[in-house]
């Protein structure tokens, strides 16, 4: 028996789409590394007019007229200028969340129903927002010198409550959730869940084709809340049975791995190092922007610069982010090709993603730009571990 060649196995898969099919990947994923620029100055450049404005400290000081009320003027002052900022960069959140989606034949959402989604999504935003800002700003104007350590765990208890909310009344919102239905498909995953400690009645179906079509599954939800669900859009692109085995093994290693929980904790630290930043850079940001008016950084009417000091961090962090998420997507992989042992279906399934996300990028971009490692790069991990499995003697399917 000739041995087998990992390497030629992956381009194999790779030649699996055509030139055009790559091209186009490409051509979508290199876009959106420039989206991450252009968003991170449209979002400057609104912060910059609604300070220039003066509108939120002319707000602040009518309803203070003379008075303190830090709680009233930081709640009404907070709101308008998250309502504000998001209201004006719709445009910018249309093209790149929906008509670019729709361009490159990712979504079949007519903009109406995007539209409403938007609004709903981004109502449950302002109101979450703002209640966390309402904290920060009173831990602004009670500990102006450590302020940026509680708030941290306040942002991480604030996510921590989210995501364990999140699969029970958030994500109902949008889409359907059901139990993956009688068959050899929820035969298998039930079996696979059992097998590793997993309850088998967390993995859900779900109809994410009403807003994209990628070929996509997910685990969200915290602690007894957790769960695994696939979209509908795998079995609308012909998903087999080796294929959903090795897509739910992956997503089984988020939830058995814990990696939600590990991620949190290298995000606390995160989150404490970058609200330092905001505490030393403010001044200068306020200078910058010419925010004459704005008292400081616990004033509410300096939101905009805090908002722009976050933005410049935030895309300066994306390497590091993406690294974190990165790490966790390719132990994800081991352990879907330790409990599955499905090296080919996840490998077809794997491909099947490459038309939102290029697949032989270079280590930079990666490194840069990527939350996933590469397609190619996961396709020849799967293959190498075929390879070990065959050379030890163990079958493999």
């Amino acid at each position: 028996m000739a041995k087998f060649d990992a390497a030629a196995e992956t381009a194999r898969y790779l030649a699996t789409l055509p030139p055009e099919a790559h091209a186009k990947a490409t051509a979508y994923t290199q876009g959106g590394h420039w989206l991450l620029l252009w968003g991170a100055l449209i979002s400057l450049v609104i912060a910059w007019l609604v300070v220039r404005s003066e509108v939120l400290s002319n707000l602040r000081r009518r309803i203070e007229g003379g008075r303190n009320r830090p709680w009233l003027s930081a709640l009404v002052v907070l709101l308008v200028a998250e309502a504000a900022m998001g209201l004006v960069r719709l445009p910018w959140t249309i093209y790149s969340n929906w008509w670019r989606e729709k361009q490159y034949g990712l979504t079949s959402q007519a903009l109406g129903g995007w539209l409403g989604e938007w609004a709903m999504g981004f109502g449950l935003s302002l109101v979450f927002t703002t209640l966390l800002l309402l904290v920060f700003y009173w831990l602004l104007r009670r500990a102006p010198r450590t302020w940026w350590i509680w708030a941290s765990g306040v942002a991480v208890v604030f996510l921590g409550v989210v995501l364990l909310a999140a699969p029970i009344f958030i994500e109902p919102l949008f889409n359907k959730y059901t139990p993956a239905p009688p068959g050899p498909v929820r035969d298998a995953v039930e079996e696979m869940a059992r097998a590793n400690g997993i309850p088998p009645d967390k993995i859900f179906v779900y109809n994410g084709s009403k807003q994209s079509n990628r070929y996509t599954a997910n685990v969200s939800g915290l602690f007894g809340s957790a769960r695994v669900a696939m979209s509908d859009t795998m079995f609308k692109a012909g998903a087999d049975l080796a294929e959903v085995r090795g897509v739910v093994g992956h997503e089984m290693g988020h939830y058995a791995r814990h990696h939600i929980l590990w991620q949190m904790g290298a995000m606390s630290l995160l989150m404490v190092l970058a609200l330092w930043l905001v505490d030393r850079l403010f001044p200068l940001f306020a200078r910058l922007m010419g925010a004459t008016q704005v008292k400081g950084i616990s004033d509410p009417a300096g939101y905009p610069v805090f908002t722009a000091v976050l933005v410049v961090i935030g895309l300066l962090g994306t390497p590091v982010i993406n690294t974190l998420i990165r790490l966790g997507e390719s132990d994800a992989d081991n352990y879907s090709l330790q409990i599955a042992r499905e090296p080919d279906g996840l490998s077809r399934a794997l491909v099947k993603t490459i038309e939102y996300r290029a697949a032989t990028p270079s280590k930079l971009e990666e490194v840069i730009f990527y939350d996933h490692p590469a397609v190619g790069n996961r396709v020849r991990n799967a293959m190498d571990w075929k390879a070990r499995e065959l050379a030890a003697g163990r079958t493999v399917p």
